[in-house]
């Protein structure tokens, strides 16, 4: 595999050099990758071309990005939010993700689709959810608490009728056991 070399432009920017002589531009290189990801709104934009079948509409993108970074619904967004967050994808991001030839942007129609390139960037993406997708992780860990200070109430309350050091090695192994059910679940969305 080759790699799309870089040459410094005049004004201090990397600019993709043409593909090789078989047109190979199939690999990024990691500073390219994470400068490209280095803005949330690239990120949600590779993560929602990512689900999507066939192109998409910037209208579509704008609405569902601005729904993210506002935590409502498409529905519930202002009208500003929406013409800032299409403006900036319109005017900086679709452009220059484009330019790099990790998406095919058709600015006269309005549509966007990612290219093989975006397959790169699958890696660093996995694990980062979007801002209304919530991890259970915490609900779970506080979940725990709770159960065990109901546990440990009833204790002291004289309900439950058993040693403190019973009551404590049996806190230790419930956070044990969620602490490595929640490692494992994480190794396992981790693995290619």
């Amino acid at each position: 595999m080759t790699t799309v070399s870089r040459s410094r432009r005049t004004d201090g920017q990397h600019s993709p050099r043409e593909p090789d002589a078989d047109g190979d531009r199939s690999v990024l290189d990691p500073d390219d990758i994470y400068h490209i990801l280095q803005t949330r709104r690239r990120r949600d934009v590779l993560r929602y071309l990512h689900t999507a079948d066939e192109p998409v509409r910037l209208r579509d993108l704008a609405e569902q990005i601005a729904a993210w970074e506002h935590e409502v619904t498409v529905e519930n967004l202002t009208s500003s939010q929406r013409q800032r967050v299409y403006i900036s994808l319109y005017q900086s991001h679709l452009p220059k993700l484009d330019n790099r030839g990790i998406v095919s942007y058709d600015k006269d129609r309005g549509t966007i689709e990612s290219t093989p390139l975006a397959s790169q960037f699958d890696p660093y993406l996995v694990g980062i959810e979007s801002p209304t997708e919530s991890d259970p992780w915490p609900h779970r860990y506080a979940g725990a608490v709770g159960c065990c200070g109901l546990f440990l109430t009833a204790i002291a309350g004289g309900i439950v009728s058993i040693p403190w050091t019973v009551a404590a090695v049996l806190v230790v192994l419930l956070f044990a056991a969620v602490t490595t059910v929640h490692a494992y679940s994480e190794r396992m969305l981790s693995r290619p």
